[in-house]
């Protein structure tokens, strides 16, 4: 009866042993990223994704998974694929995680991918909308609307554009 007991007690341990915490798994992606094992950061950023959908790290891991995208930091995708990523995490964020103090940045960065990595302007309008409509005095409300604005406009002509105004401002 004691052999039986410690087997079951030993099974126990092993089982408990094979699958890391989320708290775990976000430390290990962290600093894989902090080392520049990308690969490793995103798999363990997958892994606490898939494992613990119900974790309270799931918003930040999002961010931070979208963020090595974003960097271009998956080697066997293509620019285009990593910044379509990005996007997709980002507003996964808002989607699925509205209360989390990290869903107004998310949803914002979400739009800037959109318009200025994937040059996709429709959806990056409707993004940038939402956002003002649901966070018209977020501290990212102001660059929301210069986006909105400068849609589509090349960062030097946007320069040139303000350089002119500036100029016939002080005259």
């Amino acid at each position: 009866m004691k052999t039986i007991l410690l087997l079951i007690i030993f099974a126990f341990l092993i089982a408990g042993c094979g699958k890391k915490s989320d708290k775990s798994l976000m430390d290990n992606a962290q600093k894989s990223a902090d080392q520049k094992n990308y690969q490793e950061a995103i798999k363990s950023y997958n892994d606490l994704i898939k494992d613990y959908p119900d974790s309270k790290l799931i918003p930040d891991a999002l961010v931070n998974l979208a963020s090595l995208y974003m960097s271009n930091s998956d080697s066997t995708l293509t620019e285009y694929q990593s910044y379509q990523k990005a996007a997709d995490l980002f507003r996964k964020v808002y989607d699925k995680y509205p209360n989390s103090d990290k869903a107004p940045t998310a949803l914002f960065m979400s739009g800037f991918v959109l318009a200025n990595n994937l040059s996709k302007y429709d959806e990056a309008t409707k993004t940038y909308r939402l956002f003002l409509e649901k966070y018209p005095n977020h501290p990212l409300a102001k660059s929301a609307r210069e986006e909105l604005n400068n849609m589509g406009i090349s960062p030097d002509d946007i320069l040139k554009s303000n350089s002119k105004q500036k100029k016939s401002h002080a005259s």
